[in-house]
């Protein structure tokens, strides 16, 4: 039975490397999944899905504007999809999380999407949000802050290490911009005691 599933976590805690091994698993049992991912997001480069740890893979892009729906339908034109595989989930649409759902039901193509649950400031991102309301299943990939506990905010850095509070939703970076720690640390480094 297909269904739509959220893994989410902070940054760092490895959510490509859960997804590129799913996908792996698929592969290697002659099926063929469709990986998605964020076309402005390109520090793995343009189409292209990488893990910290060093494995990566060529995905296609979406954008705000495609309808993720219709794109899946084409897609399926070249053959069957085993399983939808999408990468940096916090930057889809609300629709476009519809669009995947709809998917689910109506083509029963399973969907598995992968993202932050939330941004610096400790807001949902809307596709976030949305998947949080409609996904069948939510799994959590956890990470630890700097003290030991679960890491479940993320805070955004200067040049010289100290929490940025303001700003755009997105901004694309890794480890020199993003640090993930306990909401107790989180409330520290934004100056909420």
């Amino acid at each position: 039975m297909a269904k739509l599933y959220f893994h989410y976590s902070t940054m760092n805690a490895g959510k490509s490397t859960v997804l590129l091994q799913a996908a792996h698993n698929y592969r290697e049992r002659g099926m063929d999944p469709y990986l998605l991912t964020a076309s402005f997001d390109d520090r793995a480069g343009a189409g292209r899905i990488a893990s910290r740890i060093g494995i990566g893979a060529e995905a296609d892009t979406f954008t705000t504007a495609d309808d993720l729906f219709e794109k899946l339908v084409a897609r399926q034109t070249e053959g069957p999809v085993a399983c939808v595989f999408v990468d940096e989930a916090q930057f889809l649409t609300e629709d476009q999380v519809w669009q995947l759902a709809r998917a689910v039901d109506d083509l029963r193509m399973p969907v598995m999407c992968y993202g932050l649950r939330v941004d610096f400031r400790g807001k949902l991102f809307p596709g976030s949000a949305t998947l949080l309301a409609l996904a069948d299943e939510m799994r959590e990939v956890r990470t630890i802050c700097h003290c030991g506990k679960k890491a479940t905010m993320v805070i955004r850095q200067d040049v010289e290490g100290r929490a940025i509070t303001d700003g755009a939703q997105v901004q694309i970076g890794g480890n020199e911009t993003y640090v993930s720690l306990c909401r107790r640390h989180w409330r520290d480094a934004v100056g909420d005691s």
